[in-house]
C-alpha cells in the first residue's frame, strides 16, 4: 500500500486527470491520488502501460481508468475531456504530467525533432489544461499542476527540452492569474534529478552523465518519485487553497550551486522520503546497468 504523508480520504471521491500516467512520476501519482481517494483516469498514449497501472491500483483498493490520447493532437484532447465529463461529471484535478525529450547540442536538432518536444512538453499540456477548463472548471474549479524540470541557468543537450519547460512555466503564471477568476489555481513543479524509470531510455553514452548527476546537488542524492507526488498532491489538496501560479522547485538545491566553489559535504544525510511501494531502481543506476 502506498504510504502517503496525508490524511486518508483526503481526495475522496475527486476526478484526477493524470497524463503520463503509465510509468515514471506519473504512475507513482496516480497511486497516490487513488490511496487518498480519488478516482484517476490514466491518460497516455499506451494502453498495455495504462492497463498495467490501473491494475495495479486495483490491486491496493483503489479506483482507476484508462483514456488513450495523443496531446498533442488538439481534437483528441477535446474529445478526451468531454469523455471525462459526460462519466464522470466533473474534473477536480489534473496532473500535466506527460513529456519527453532527447539529448542533442541546439545545433544538431531538426525542425522536426524541436516541434516534437515543444508539443510534447508545452502545447500538450495547454491543450489539456485549456480543455479541462472550458469543460468542466470554469463552471466548478479545480486545480491543475504541471510538471515541469530543473532549466534554470541553461540546459545543455537539452535546449528544446528548456525551452518548452521555461513556456510553461510563464503559462502557469498566466493562466492562474486568467483562470483565478473562475476558481481554477495552476501551478507547477519543477523536479530535478529524479531517480525514475525515464533515466533508463536514454542512450548508453548518458550512463556516465546520469550517474554522476548527485555530486552537482547540495543534498548529495538523487531524490525520488515519491517526493515530486507528495509535492504534486500538496498543490492539489485544500491546503494549498491560497497557492497559485507558483512552480516548487523539487530538486535538492541543485541551481543554488555555483561554478568554482566546492559542494558542501553532506554530514547529516536527509533520508529519502520512500513512499512508493511499487518503486524500482532504474537499472542505469544499479550494478546491472551496463548489461
Amino acid at each position: 500500500m502506498y504510504k502517503s504523508v496525508f490524511r486518508p480520504g483526503l481526495l475522496q471521491g475527486q476526478i484526477q486527470v493524470v497524463t503520463g500516467g503509465g510509468s515514471g512520476i506519473g504512475r507513482c501519482v496516480a497511486h497516490e491520488l487513488a490511496v487518498l481517494g480519488a478516482h484517476v483516469v490514466l491518460v497516455g498514449r499506451q494502453s498495455a502501460k495504462l492497463a498495467a497501472v490501473q491494475a495495479e491500483i486495483a490491486a491496493a483498493g483503489g479506483s482507476a481508468s484508462c483514456e488513450v490520447c495523443n496531446i498533442r493532437v488538439e481534437a483528441e484532447v477535446a474529445a478526451l475531456i468531454g469523455r471525462i465529463v459526460v462519466v464522470h461529471g466533473r474534473i477536480h484535478g489534473l496532473v500535466n504530467n506527460a513529456g519527453g525529450q532527447f539529448p542533442s547540442p541546439l545545433k544538431d536538432i531538426s525542425l522536426k525533432g524541436w516541434e516534437a518536444v515543444v508539443q510534447t512538453n508545452l502545447t500538450g499540456g495547454f491543450l489539456m489544461a485549456r480543455e479541462c477548463l472550458n469543460q468542466s472548471m470554469q463552471k466548478q474549479g479545480g486545480a491543475i499542476v504541471n510538471i515541469v524540470a530543473d532549466m534554470w541557468g541553461s540546459m545543455p543537450s537539452m535546449g528544446h527540452s528548456g525551452a518548452a519547460r521555461a513556456g510553461m512555466v510563464s503559462f502557469t503564471e498566466t493562466a492562474a492569474l486568467e483562470w483565478a477568476t473562475y476558481g481554477v489555481r495552476v501551478n507547477a513543479v519543477a523536479p530535478g534529478y529524479i531517480a525514475s524509470s525515464g533515466m533508463d531510455s536514454y542512450p548508453p553514452e548518458m550512463r556516465p552523465v546520469i550517474r554522476g548527476m548527485p555530486k552537482a546537488v547540495p543534498l548529495q542524492r538523487f531524490g525520488n518519485e515519491a517526493e515530486v507526488a507528495a509535492a504534486i498532491v500538496f498543490l492539489l489538496s485544500p491546503a494549498a487553497s491560497f497557492i497559485t501560479g507558483t512552480t516548487l522547485r523539487i530538486d535538492g538545491g541543485r541551481p543554488n550551486g555555483r561554478v568554482g566553489m566546492p559542494m558542501p559535504p553532506v554530514l547529516n544525510p536527509v533520508p529519502a522520503f520512500d513512499g512508493f511501494h511499487l518503486a524500482a531502481e532504474p537499472k542505469v543506476l544499479s550494478s546491472k546497468g551496463d548489461d
